[in-house]
């Protein structure tokens, strides 16, 4: 358990550091970096919401179907 927990704790402040360095050493100014990382955060999020609703629909037609009467 200790192993996964420092692994997982290593994953986490690589991935901050290298976001870090990225922001740093970025050849845009701040401002279009700034707008290029909200609009692809807009986009990830709208993606996101498009998945779960496509599959919280296909999971109540699923369920409806599960539920209605079997014909025998």
């Amino acid at each position: 358990m200790r192993r996964m927990f420092g692994f997982l704790m290593g994953i986490f402040v690589g991935g901050l550091v290298g976001g870090i360095m990225a922001l740093l050493l970025a050849p845009e100014s701040g401002e279009n970096l700034r707008n290029q990382i909200r609009d692809r955060g807009q986009n990830f999020l709208n993606d996101v919401r498009h998945s779960a609703n496509s599959r919280r629909i296909e999971l109540r037609h699923r369920l409806d179907s599960l539920r209605s009467p079997r014909e025998m």
